[in-house]
């Protein structure tokens, strides 16, 4: 048996398809990757022995600015990735039996699967992006906003917008290789029988008529990575210092410098983790030091808490380490999704990164926010949904795959 796994974005979408190759490699099964071109990806694959079919442009590209690409420049950049993956995916797919697609961007995805008689499954990262009437669709960069608060509106009004970018290019391409329209291209995509490989106790799926989502737990993978000799040190000189960090994405503006003096406010050390942004918020003092990449698993287990923008690997990784967090998302794809989850959980704190302009008021917001994640009942409730979670998502999820076998239906 032979998979094609395939995503883009960033490092948050590509390394739960990395587990769940680790996972089917070690059952015995063949994988190739469809992932971002971007040199760190091709490294990750090539260490775990794994082909990787470059499509679309790197994402660090698109990532690079201060602000979102323009309107224009994302309906441009959607419609070409799916023209993209038409031209890459059938390579790709020859000789599979199964193509697992996740993520938001993989419209020809189930197309390509279709007519080349191979299984087709597709994965969510978050419960947020599955329709349904409890929860709203999360926010989508170029697109506009319904006067409404009705979720079940705001889902036909999704599929709505999903229908205005991609049913055209996707009807036109599937015509080519005498595949009939579809009408409805998000429902298309995400088939009757989604799985959500995300944590239970994190992000449950709550039962939706009309979808059969199988949970199968987060895909990930431990990592036993020892933690640089100068980051040890710097842990060890003092108490357990606040991590600030915000991944791949890049915050607001003064967002960064505002959390570090923030957290000196509280009387806190703190750690910062550059990031794809290359945050550098260090100033010569000694109660603040900063990271590149490293072994988050074991880093968030040492730290007092964890200040994020509310990635999904980020929330599970500082969650299952039972540390506090407190979540400063973007209003991007499930960052506010992962933020609210906190909150009701009642494991750490969460702030409207616009409330936080400013630079008294938004350092009172944050300096209560800490203070709140610091709390003992936050830690207590931290330490205990983290003995609650599973770790096993990724091998559940290659077993599924494994034992039903090529088959040319969806699910």
């Amino acid at each position: 048996m032979r998979v094609l796994l395939s995503t883009y974005g960033t490092r948050g979408d590509v390394e739960p398809l990395v587990a769940l190759a680790v996972r089917l490699r070690a059952l015995g099964t063949g994988v190739r990757m469809c992932a971002p071109p971007d040199e760190e990806f091709a490294e990750r694959l090539a260490g775990i022995g794994v082909e990787l079919v470059p499509v679309g442009p790197p994402v660090r590209e698109l990532m690079r600015g201060a602000s979102l690409p323009s309107d224009a420049d994302l309906d441009r950049y959607r419609t070409e990735m799916v023209e993209a993956q038409f031209d890459a995916f059938p390579a790709a797919v020859d000789g599979c039996d199964v193509l697992v697609a996740a993520g938001l961007a993989q419209i020809a995805a189930r197309s390509v699967a279709e007519a080349a008689g191979v299984r087709y499954v597709y994965a969510s990262y978050a419960a947020v992006h599955l329709p349904s009437p409890h929860h709203a669709p999360p926010p989508r960069p170029g697109w506009p906003e319904p006067g409404t608060t009705d979720n079940r509106t705001l889902w036909e009004w999704d599929a709505q917008q999903v229908d205005g970018q991609f049913r055209e290019v996707l009807n036109a391409r599937r015509a080519a290789i005498g595949l009939p329209p579809v009408d409805n291209v998000r429902d298309h995509v995400l088939t009757d029988r989604p799985w959500l490989a995300a944590d239970p106790v994190l992000g449950a799926w709550q039962e939706t008529p009309g979808l059969d989502v199988v949970q199968t737990g987060a895909w990930t993978l431990p990592d036993e990575r020892p933690l640089p000799d100068d980051l040890v040190a710097f842990l060890e000189a003092g108490t357990p210092p606040v991590y600030v960090g915000f991944g791949s994405m890049r915050p607001a503006e003064g967002i960064g410098p505002l959390a570090v003096e923030a957290i000196r406010a509280r009387g806190h050390r703190v750690l910062v983790s550059r990031g794809w942004a290359d945050l550098d918020l260090v100033d010569g003092r000694d109660d603040c030091f900063a990271i590149g990449e490293v072994n988050h698993q074991r880093l968030f287990g040492e730290v007092a808490a964890v200040v994020h923008h509310g990635g999904a690997g980020t929330t599970l990784t500082a969650a299952r380490a039972g540390a506090p967090q407190v979540v400063i998302p973007l209003q991007l794809s499930d960052n506010p999704y992962w933020a609210r989850r906190i909150a009701e959980l009642g494991i750490g704190a969460t702030l409207d990164g616009a409330a936080l302009d400013g630079a008294v008021a938004g350092g009172e917001l944050l300096g209560v926010a800490v203070k709140t994640a610091l709390s003992p009942e936050t830690q207590a409730r931290a330490k205990a949904v983290a003995g609650r979670m599973r770790t096993d998502g990724a091998e559940a999820a290659a077993r599924l795959l494994a034992e039903a076998g090529p088959s040319d239906r969806t699910g």
